[in-house]
């Protein structure tokens, strides 16, 4: 802990934030004065209710928990490599992520930094380092205080707000400039380490792109990429959401995952032969992508809202077909250089934990590639002429995970409980809900 008192040292920092990432990719945790932290490290005196990890997202607990009845508390250990300096408040502020154990040293194992940490540690049996290179895409939006009423677009420096299709549009993205020049500062006083954004095809839609990188630490990033994003909008008077799909006449948004793999002594990739074929090894992958992957899709379309998004005829995908640099597709093959060969998972949505999204694309692969599959042939066109495979709601999605063996062992079946427990709740209370399609279009004809 040595790293952390430095840091906090030599940053003059007065408070700290200790961050727990919970199911949702909320982030949870305590705020503690820096002297104070500096002495609960020595005793192990930072805890939160193991119940932090069921919360839905609406901070409700779902009843018959699977977590133990007394409700008891876990330990938080802060991560030295997290530690981060806050670079939007007045009073230097330090954050750091906090992995949690039980009282006996335990690891809590319904944590979904736990679940990524489970599945790196498969392919480091195995002699294998994944890397990932997440591209995550957001909205920008009025500030909107009545829920009641749909999201519009925020007004730029015209004075005007977006309208029609800008994809890539560099003028566009020009019109939030402040905005993004707020992101970018706190993105390097942050070690996150962005690198391209571009403007997508819905109205104020952007995208960033992450360098390539360790798993964790990418889903680190992204984790706080989030935070940083909605505090810079906010900071500029309009909102930040990554819902999958937050307006109805726009499309939705993703959290495409490239992923690779390299030998973890030599670094060589082991996706690509050097004559710049593929190998065995990366066919498997895709295939187990193709297996698994709708099984894990309640880490992957983690809320009501995500199916929204998957649907025919946009530009998310509808089933696990792939193909060579095809964005029909759910897995697709860039075009590249053996040492460069990857396959980006296109089905994940913008809204989920980045932590339990990269394990459950990972697991997927690593399945494949352990039971030796093989993938069906690449997909030629569009693979939405194709038929419809995926999930098509949460309750069909929850059912495939737990229906899956192979991906239960390795979440571990107390994490998958937890997921369906949480999830269920949110579904029950999303259902009580009337919309106001409901009142428009029953109330005086049926």
């Amino acid at each position: 802990m040595a790293v952390l008192e430095e840091f906090i040292r030599s940053n003059r920092i007065t408070e700290v934030e200790c961050l727990v990432p919970d199911l949702s990719g909320i982030a949870r945790g305590k705020i503690v004065p820096a002297e104070k932290f500096l002495r609960i490290l020595r005793d192990r005196g930072l805890r939160l209710p193991e119940s932090v990890f069921i919360q839905t997202v609406t901070g409700d607990t779902p009843p018959n928990s699977v977590t133990n009845p007394e409700n008891s508390d876990v330990y938080m250990l802060p991560d030295p490599g997290s530690v981060r300096f806050v670079p939007w408040y007045e009073a230097p502020t330090a954050a750091v992520i906090c992995d949690c154990v039980y009282a006996d040293g335990t690891s809590v194992d319904i944590s979904p930094r736990w679940v990524l940490k489970r599945v790196l540690e498969l392919y480091a049996e195995r002699g294998w380092k994944p890397l990932v290179a997440p591209e995550l895409e957001f909205f920008l939006v009025a500030v909107n205080k009545d829920p009641d009423y749909p999201l519009v677009p925020p007004v730029g420096r015209s004075g005007r707000q977006e309208s029609g299709r800008q994809a890539f549009g560099i003028d566009a993205v020009n019109e939030f400039d402040p905005i993004f020049e707020a992101v970018y500062d706190y993105c390097e006083q942050q070690d996150i380490d962005v690198d391209t954004m571009s403007h997508e095809a819905g109205a104020a839609q952007i995208e960033i792109n992450f360098n390539h990188g360790d798993a964790l630490s990418l889903a680190d990033q992204v984790f706080l990429f989030k935070r940083t994003v909605r505090e810079a909008a906010i900071r500029h008077g309009i909102y930040a959401t990554f819902m999958a799909k937050p307006m109805q006449n726009e499309p939705g948004s993703a959290m495409h995952i490239h992923q690779s793999l390299v030998d973890a002594e030599t670094g060589r990739n082991l996706f690509g032969h050097p004559d710049g074929g593929d190998t065995p090894l990366f066919m498997s992958h895709i295939a187990g992508l193709q297996k698994y992957l709708p099984s894990a899709m309640p880490l992957l379309a983690p809320n009501v809202n995500s199916y929204r998004r998957l649907v025919q005829g946009s530009d998310a995908p509808i089933n696990v077909h792939w193909g060579r640099d095809n964005r029909t597709t759910g897995f697709r093959v860039p075009l590249s250089q053996p040492e460069a060969r990857r396959v980006e998972n296109r089905v994940a949505g913008a809204d989920a934990n980045p932590y339990l999204a990269i394990a459950a694309s990972l697991a997927c692969g690593y399945l494949g590639m352990v039971q030796e599959l093989e993938p069906t042939e690449p997909v030629k066109g569009t693979a939405h002429r194709l038929a419809f495979t995926l999930p098509r709601h949460q309750g069909d999605a929850l059912a495939k995970l737990n229906a899956s063996r192979p991906l239960r062992e390795i979440f571990g079946e107390r994490f998958v409980a937890c997921v369906t427990a949480v999830k269920q709740a949110e579904d029950a209370a999303y259902q009580q809900v009337i919309s106001s399609w409901e009142r428009e279009n029953l109330l005086l004809n049926v």
